[in-house]
């Protein structure tokens, strides 16, 4: 019998994991794939309603109590942190703080993660976009650090401490359909919309999700089970979510035109022209 095939993903924060691709997780758990999670933060600098923090002494505290929930109901076979603090939006002061992931050294945080691919092994990792979706520090440092950990993980010259070089065979970012968002950025800026300043704290640059503009390598058709799997562990992130799948405002938009897929770009291998995927594990040996 075959070993199960193995998926990571890496991110910045507690909740990342499902309000991105957290279908995409779950179905791929529901086939018998091994699921992990590299959290590159305990997501310390989110902002938490008072009556959420009752029976916890942080806010990290209870963001990794919700991950944990998150990653059961989704059918991760684990969730490793990477020890770095939360940075706050761009522009915070938390960006400075000597622990933030941001302010990290990126070949710092990518030789953490090799270790994780060598003792792992999988074939396929999936990242944030090179902007970070919307712009967050965090996003974007585990998206660098995760591109150099992806070539040095199989580099036998790079960090033999870590053991046997393992080469990973694709790595994907996540990615929203831009043509669409484009259109819907403009349509919202004609009805007199401040897409520069949506999300619930207004801290969110709509306009920024559409430039640049990244290709759609892969597109992975949801299941019902799969939908309803990443629903409960969205309920799980009850502090970020207000208990339950986001219905209004930016990420309730996105949710209801986007929801039924998730889509990605494939970095590597390089795409040369079109490519169109069913599957991020096409192709893998």
């Amino acid at each position: 019998m075959n070993a199960p095939k193995t998926l990571l993903l890496t991110g910045a924060h507690p909740d990342d994991e499902t309000l991105g691709v957290g279908a995409t997780l779950a179905q791929y758990a529901a086939a018998g794939y091994k699921v992990y999670y590299i959290c590159g933060t305990r997501g310390e600098v989110g902002e938490v309603a008072p009556e959420f923090m009752q029976g916890y002494a942080s806010i990290a505290d209870l963001r990794t109590y919700e991950l944990k929930c998150a990653a059961e109901a989704l059918g991760l076979a684990d969730v490793i942190y990477l020890g770095y603090r939360d940075s706050g939006m761009a522009g915070m002061e938390d960006n400075k703080h000597p622990n933030a992931l941001a302010a990290a050294p990126v070949e710092e945080v990518a030789r953490r993660i090799v270790e994780i691919i060598r003792r792992l092994k999988p074939e396929v990792i999936i990242t944030s976009d090179p902007i970070g979706g919307y712009g967050h520090p965090d996003h974007i440092a585990i998206h660098r650090a995760t591109v150099m950990a992806f070539s040095a993980a199989g580099d036998p010259q790079k960090y033999p401490e870590y053991g046997p070089a393992f080469q990973p065979q694709k790595l994907y970012f996540h990615v929203f359909p831009f043509r669409f968002l484009k259109f819907m950025v403009k349509a919202m800026q004609f009805f007199g919309r401040d897409v520069h300043h949506m999300g619930r704290n207004k801290d969110i640059d709509l306009a920024s999700f559409v430039e640049p503009e990244f290709p759609v390598h892969c597109v992975i058709r949801l299941k019902k089970k799969s939908l309803e799997t990443r629903n409960r562990a969205v309920v799980c992130h009850a502090s970020q979510t207000s208990g339950g799948a986001p219905r209004r405002g930016l990420f309730g938009m996105i949710n209801r035109l986007f929801g039924h897929r998730d889509c990605y770009m494939r970095a590597e291998p390089p795409v040369k022209g079109r490519l169109h995927e069913r599957d991020l594990f096409e192709g893998v040996k």
